[in-house]
């Protein structure tokens, strides 16, 4: 997960292009968007991560840095 990544996805693209384009990596088509990462595991993780903070930000109204804290929060609760 690299943090610069997840946060040029949420300034670039909108809501509706982040989820077309983690249906596209899900069945394994060409994307839409440009998504950087090592693998398509990777490029999920951000693309997945930036609908989070794009919804975190709209339904709470708090800034980037404050939903990215909550998403990267809810990762560590998962894998621990």
């Amino acid at each position: 997960m690299k943090i610069p990544e997840i946060k040029r996805l949420v300034e670039k693209y909108n809501i509706e292009q982040l989820i077309a384009a983690e249906e596209a990596l899900v069945n394994e088509v060409p994307l839409a968007i440009e998504v950087n990462g090592s693998d398509e595991g990777e490029q999920l993780t951000h693309v997945f991560a930036a609908i989070y903070v794009i919804n975190k930000m709209q339904d709470d109204k708090v800034d980037f840095k404050a939903a990215l804290r909550d998403y990267s929060s809810k990762v560590r609760e998962s894998i621990s």
